[in-house]
This record gives structure tokens, sequence and C-alpha cells, in this order.
């Protein structure tokens, strides 16, 4: 059994709903079990290898949803390693005079 983690822990601090929402959005598209651990998002896959094609379905759900709920200009996905991923707050960049 393979397993694919997600840190929402930037998430988790701008609003602890989104991650409930979160969970649940990812739990139709991609059809898992997913546990919460701390600031984690754990997806536990029957196939002993998380592919390249799902982790670029992955990524791509994880974009969606923060598109759907209109994160998109405050967060981004990033890769956390070979089989996880994060959601991290983009910089503001100030325009300066």
């Amino acid at each position: 059994m393979s397993e694919c983690r997600v840190d929402v822990s930037k998430l988790r601090a701008h609003d602890p709903e989104k991650v409930e929402e979160l969970k649940k959005f990812l739990e139709a598209k991609v059809g898992v079990t997913i546990d919460t651990s701390g600031n984690e998002l754990v997806m536990k896959f029957e196939k002993e290898e998380v592919t390249l094609m799902r982790r670029r379905f992955l990524r791509e759900a994880l974009r969606k949803f923060l598109h759907r709920v209109n994160l998109r200009k405050d967060f981004r996905v990033i890769s956390g390693g070979e089989k996880a991923f994060i959601i991290k707050d983009k910089e503001k960049r100030e325009i300066e005079d």
C-alpha cells in the first residue's frame, strides 16, 4: 500500500474549515480514504507506488480546489518530495513607487 501526504498547515492557519472541505473534495475526486494527522492529509492507495500520472492528477486536483474556493491568489501547490505536496502561501509583492 502506498501513501501520499499533503501539508496543509498554512491553509489550516488561514481557515480550518477549508481543510475539511479539501478532504471531502479529494475523497470524491481521487476516490480514496484520507486520514488527517496533525497538519497533514494522508491518502492511502492500493497500488504500491504513486505514479507520475497520479502525482500530476493530485497536483491538479489541489490546484482546482484552491481555484474553486477563491484561494488561488493566496496559496499555491508545491512539491514536498517524492510522495508529498505542500499548500504554501504566496509571497506578497510590494510595489514601490
